[in-house]
């Protein structure tokens, strides 16, 4: 295995703090992500790399043991685990559990990045649908990865049966959906367990004609996906039970979502705030008075700004920024004031406008 330098692939210092690390990954996901550079193979190979680095940099505990036995401290951890995923039939992937136990998940074998499973399961185009008042569709590939912690293999000798693989979808939603929570809906060609032949693949000494001897037979259902209001690009939303079937009839692996928010035309996010524009009559700017703000989810509120407000002025509007996940807390709503000069003067704006010069001039 290549001996890979987590900290130089996401571009900061072995002192680097958990915030920082989290900042660097979401600003080489936003580069690197496949939405943004469809077909582009080298754009894939960097985001799977940047993905793994943070996977484990982000959690405390991977980190340390990364730290102190580099890249291969799994397999130093666990040496049986390597041999395990070499008598699976699902022996191409890798999975990390994080601290939270939702599975951490990244695929170390596959040059692409993705597996011929998740074809088979989503089919090549997966459609999204989104709530009311918002546009576009989740059209990207995704990958599987294997089960996430808390399955025992059948070899360790403990008789549990393993959890089938996990699956990975890159899925691409607003800001202002990520704002208000956003919804997926989905297309599954799922396979299951062929219930003629009980999944052995025949009946009697002849193949079984309904699975084709696969012991597999694949059903089409819809799924409902909500995405939770306030996630951030590089955010996997974790839907249970609807990864790949177990090989030895144990639970199934789960879905992820990983998420990438596509920038907005009026507002700009920085963390839990967000930034936007209020153009401002010079009148207004100098005199002092109200300007009517329109909000990310179409709500209108007033803001006062004092006389003599300068041209860029930032002003706070508490609470009124992004939602906080799991939370009632918000961010604030910064607004940036841009002063609006005067065109088409009429011949008394113009008088006004030389009496005040003079004024200026003489004081």
């Amino acid at each position: 295995m290549d001996q890979k330098d987590y900290y130089k692939i996401l571009g900061v210092t072995r002192s680097a703090s958990t915030d920082e690390i989290k900042k660097a990954f979401r600003q080489l996901a936003r580069k690197y992500h496949p939405d943004v550079n469809p077909g582009n193979k080298q754009a894939e190979a960097r985001f799977k790399e940047i993905n793994e680095a943070y996977e484990v940099l982000s959690d405390p505990d991977k980190r340390r043991k990364y730290d102190t036995l580099g890249p291969n401290w799994q397999e130093r951890y666990n040496p049986a685990a390597s041999t395990a995923r070499a008598r699976t039939p699902f022996s191409r992937t890798r999975t990390a559990t994080g601290s939270s136990g939702s599975g951490s998940s990244y695929d170390f074998a596959d040059p692409t990045g993705f597996s011929d499973f998740f074809e088979a399961l989503f089919g090549r185009r997966p459609t999204g649908t989104a709530t009311a008042g918002s546009a576009g569709s989740s059209t990207s590939r995704g990958r599987a990865t294997t089960g996430s912690a808390g399955s025992s293999s059948p070899f360790g000798g403990t008789g549990a049966l393993n959890r089938g693989e996990n699956v990975e979808q890159p899925v691409e939603i607003t800001l202002r959906e990520a704002y208000a929570g956003a919804r997926r809906l989905y297309t599954i060609q799922q396979p299951e367990k062929c219930t003629a032949c009980d999944g052995t693949g025949k009946i009697g000494s002849r193949v079984c004609v309904t699975c084709g001897g696969s012991g597999l037979v694949e059903r089409e259902r819809r799924i409902t996906v909500n995405i939770p209001a306030g996630v951030d690009t590089g955010v996997k939303v974790r839907v249970a039970g609807e990864g790949q079937p177990s090989p030895d009839g144990g639970p199934r692996g789960d879905l992820y979502l990983l998420v990438t928010v596509k920038p907005d035309p009026q507002f700009e996010r920085h963390g839990e705030d967000l930034v936007m524009e209020a153009h401002a009559p010079l009148t207004t700017a100098i005199l002092g008075g109200e300007l009517t703000l329109t909000m990310i989810d179409g709500k209108r509120i007033t803001l006062t700004i004092p006389p003599e407000t300068q041209n860029g002025q930032m002003f706070r509007v508490s609470g009124k920024g992004m939602p906080r996940p799991n939370s009632d807390k918000r961010g604030n709503l910064m607004v940036r004031v841009q002063v609006e000069l005067p065109t088409r003067l009429n011949e008394r704006e113009r008088q006004l406008f030389e009496e005040l010069r003079r004024e200026r001039s003489a004081s």
